[in-house]
């Protein structure tokens, strides 16, 4: 069949789900047997959110190919298994740059360039996919960043009221929108989600479908009222209640009967409803996983979209061994030798987040001495992971002045350090290592078997420096190993101490690759570890 596009656009105000609205569309027309990929188109005019603030935009995501993107490719690739790349992922700045780098090259011919018809073309060629079309895909999903209504996105809009009528009944929108309850009144709103609509339409859009984020159940005759204002069938009006957890989402949308409206309207036949045990099995382990077990989250940035990658993934470990994960962020710029038995005591587990730059590293150092001297089990990534190697230089290899030479060029000992083919580069994420690259595993250590005895595997990073290879035979002496190795290049990915119940550092994110139904295998040791060791009351 040729390949159907839905379009997941937002109206009244953001933060509403988009992401988790469209993953679980993507996961829902995947159990009836299509192939499926989401992608995301974000009005900004950054090239790729790899520069923001996490604080700003949250965590940046990698893709296997080294793509710098949104969170919500992670909400992608947790609910479907799909892996995501390059061409997931367009902002504004992407679309205007190939464009203006074609008008350089004279590929216009003098042409005057303008939004409409050279922006719009490039972002319908990239919303069809024009560079993967190996891929034999059933459906392409595409989320539209931000709000129906914003200035920056009135391009991707005009493009996909272009492709509605290019593409006929092979294309969709759902459009989500919020309705509010008012407690003086003790009503729900329907006005917000009709001027929404009303703006959608001006542009020259019709949604097929509704849905309507609310906090309170709406009922039939409020569905009904939204579906008369709106054009829209009442079957294909459906709503997005509070959840306990974003994983019940797509079991919401099924028994709403979301994906039979999308057929409905392509024209497909609907067909049995998909049983989706597994994903079941999962929702009702998760229910009955009442224990908690805290683990501490070691970082700077005090926001949970920060770390959300890692979150997940502990929630997915805590899931599978029978325990709620309760994490607990421990803002890393407050630790002190005083006060880091006082924080991290009741904790059955440490994690040393990823991060950039100079601010909370000292506290991030002490926590992973506190993790190692108190046998507590202790995941670093990234830079956590060389945090870890740095206190080990300091604290048991006697080197005081133990650095990175991220932090303090002029260390004497750069145990972490730039690789030299790196230091001449000087564009911004230019120097960094991204995307997918091959590990070589050491038998025998508890990473490999975590990951079951693999001699390989792959996983991602993201990051500018690297062990430094120079001080490899006396960290192992000390009781530090290189238990992961590059076999390309010979850079260390992963450290651990043996001797110690769990303390294992890994130079790429592991959390990119957790998903509901096939959790990490180090976050599944890790929580594990956790778990045998928790402190007794």
């Amino acid at each position: 069949m040729d390949t159907k596009y839905i379009f997941v656009t937002g109206g009244v105000v953001s933060s509403l789900g988009k992401g988790i609205i469209s993953a679980s569309i993507g996961k829902l027309l995947q159990a009836r047997g299509y192939k499926i990929t989401i992608q995301k188109f974000d009005p900004y005019i950054n090239i790729d959110p790899g520069t923001l603030n996490p604080y700003e935009h949250g965590e940046c995501y990698v893709t296997a190919d080294g793509m710098e993107t949104d969170l919500d490719l992670g909400h992608y690739e947790r609910f479907t298994g799909i892996r995501t790349s390059r061409h997931n992922s367009v902002t504004t700045g992407r679309i205007y740059k190939t464009v203006i780098d074609r008008e350089r090259r004279g590929d216009y011919l003098g042409k005057t360039i303008q939004v409409v018809p050279h922006i719009t073309d490039e972002i319908k060629r990239c919303m069809l996919r024009e560079d993967e079309k190996d891929e034999q895909l059933d459906f392409v999903i595409t989320e539209v960043g931000g709000t129906i209504g914003d200035i920056e996105s009135a391009p991707f809009m005009e493009a996909i009221r272009q492709l509605r009528w290019q593409l006929g009944r092979n294309a969709v929108c759902v459009h989500l929108t919020y309705v509010p309850y008012l407690k003086a009144a003790d009503e729900l709103k329907t006005k917000p989600t009709q001027h929404s609509v009303k703006e959608l339409q001006g542009m020259g859009i019709q949604p097929d479908i509704l849905v309507l984020r609310t906090e309170r159940h709406l009922d039939d005759a409020m569905r009904l009222k939204v579906a008369s204002f709106c054009n829209v069938d009442l079957e294909c009006v459906v709503q997005s209640e509070d959840l306990p957890s974003i994983y019940e989402v797509p079991v919401s949308m099924q028994r709403q009967g979301l994906d039979a409206a999308i057929l409905r309207k392509i024209g497909i036949p609907v067909g049995e409803t998909p049983a989706m045990k597994p994903w079941h099995d999962f929702l009702e382990r998760r229910n009955r996983a009442i224990k908690e077990i805290k683990i501490a989250l070691v970082g700077k940035y005090d926001l949970q979209d920060a770390y959300k990658s890692i979150l997940e993934s502990l929630a997915h470990a805590g899931t599978y061994n029978d325990r709620k994960v309760k994490a607990m962020f421990v803002n890393s710029e407050g630790i002190t030798e005083e006060n880091v038995a006082e924080q991290l005591q009741d904790m059955a587990g440490i994690v040393i987040c990823p991060g950039f730059g100079q601010r909370g590293i000292e506290g991030k150092i002490i926590a992973a001495e506190y993790g190692r001297t108190h046998d507590v089990p202790t995941f670093g990534i990234c830079l956590g992971m060389q945090m870890m190697v740095i206190e080990f230089a300091r604290n048991v290899l006697g080197y005081k002045d133990a650095n990175s030479s991220e932090m303090d060029a002029e260390t004497p000992h750069n145990v972490i350090d730039m690789m030299e083919e790196q230091k001449s580069i000087t564009q911004m994420g230019g120097t960094m290592r991204l995307g997918a690259y091959e590990c070589e595993l050491v038998q025998g250590s508890r990473v490999s078997e975590a990951y079951g005895n693999e001699t390989r595997i792959h996983e991602r990073h993201r990051h500018r420096y690297e062990f430094n290879n120079r001080y490899q035979e006396e960290f192992e002496a000390n009781g530090m190993k290189c238990v992961g190795i590059n076999p390309t290049s010979n850079l260390v990915e992963i450290v651990e101490i043996p001797d110690k119940r769990w303390y294992i550092g890994t130079q790429f994110h592991p959390e990119y690759s957790s998903t509901v139904l096939h959790p990490h295998p180090l976050f599944m040791s890790f929580i594990k570890a956790c778990i045998n060791g928790e402190p007794t009351a």
